[in-house]
């Protein structure tokens, strides 16, 4: 079977322990070793799994895997053979093993297995690029921009002139970013769209006038951005991604948005132009906003939902908001 991502060196049930603060059931040895992860069902005796919800009984009883994480009451059904690590968070903490074993997973690299500037990229010459940034084949970096040490930007990926990529950053195959400075640690995913200009129109007799759309995009450090998705620049204000904020693929962002820090908006959500959004606020999948609507830090809002009037920081909303 073809693997993706380099096999992992493993771990030994000790250093597991270590890791998660889990504590074995008696009788779980400590020199095993596991090198891979896997559904309870998939598992083979080199893989972690873990079970969090009595839905999965039936798999777990039966189980080849070589440790299992789960909490202390379904650690009770468990085979009496099946090594058991009890925590209190086991999807948590096989997290936490799953990124130590795949660190590579965890963003993107060069897909042509490069370093430095690729042939076949294009780098005009004013451009300012760090050592130990990469450049796939096909990438153009247009005048003047700057790409930080570490940074990955993919193939035919184009950053247009004067946009700052900060370090350790992933610009996925394909991503354009225009308009626009990006901080430390931040990922593209495919085909992402940065910097466009906001859609806006004015109404007259003689048909749509065009706006001037004239300022950035401001992307600030670790944040995420799923393939596809579209944050246009501002007009009369910077357009803002907060700190540490996760995107999904297929979101529409409108200029002038000002997202806070640590939000999550899920696929296929529409922001219109001026939305503001409070730190930690989640956007289940499909939400739309319509203009200048803000929200509050802290609301989560349900799938679906047509968001079109105000909403308090901390609350929980679904459906319609109308007002």
């Amino acid at each position: 079977m073809i693997q993706f991502f380099p096999q992992p060196s493993g771990l030994t049930v000790r250093e597991i322990v270590g890791l998660t603060g889990a504590v074995p059931r008696g009788g779980a040895r400590f020199d095993g070793v596991i090198i891979g992860i896997a559904a309870l069902e998939r598992a083979r005796p080199s893989d972690l799994t873990f079970i969090d919800n009595e839905k999965n009984l039936d798999r777990l009883a039966t189980t080849a895997a070589g440790i299992c994480l789960t909490s202390e009451r379904l650690a009770a059904r468990a085979p009496a053979g099946l090594a058991v690590l009890i925590t209190a968070e086991p999807f948590r903490d096989f997290v936490t093993v799953a990124r130590r074993l795949y660190p590579d997973s965890l963003r993107p690299h060069s897909l042509f297995e490069t370093g430095g500037i690729a042939e076949g990229a294009i780098v005009h010459p004013t451009a300012e690029i760090e050592d130990g940034a990469t450049i796939d084949p096909g990438a153009v970096i247009g005048p003047r921009a700057g790409i930080g040490q570490g940074t990955v930007i993919g193939a035919t990926a184009v950053i247009g002139p004067d946009v700052q990529i900060g370090r350790d950053c992933s610009i996925g195959p394909g991503a354009s970013v225009v308009h626009a400075l990006i901080g430390d640690g931040v990922i593209l995913h495919a085909g992402c769209r940065i910097g466009q200009e906001g859609f806006r129109y004015h109404p007259d007799a003689k048909g749509h006038i065009k706006v001037p759309q004239v300022r950035r995009v401001i992307v600030q450090d670790n944040v995420e951005i799923g393939a596809n998705t579209t944050i246009d620049r501002g007009g009369r204000d910077d357009t803002v991604i907060g700190e540490g904020t996760k995107i999904d693929n297929l979101v529409q962002i409108g200029h002038n948005c000002m997202i806070g820090r640590h939000c999550m908006i899920a696929t296929g959500c529409g922001l219109s132009g001026g939305v503001m959004l409070g730190d930690r606020v989640t956007l289940a999948g499909q939400v739309g906003v319509a203009e200048h609507v803000r929200i509050g830090e802290g609301a989560l809002v349900g799938a679906k939902c047509r968001v079109v009037a105000d909403i308090p920081a901390g609350e929980t909303w679904s459906g319609a908001r109308d007002g």
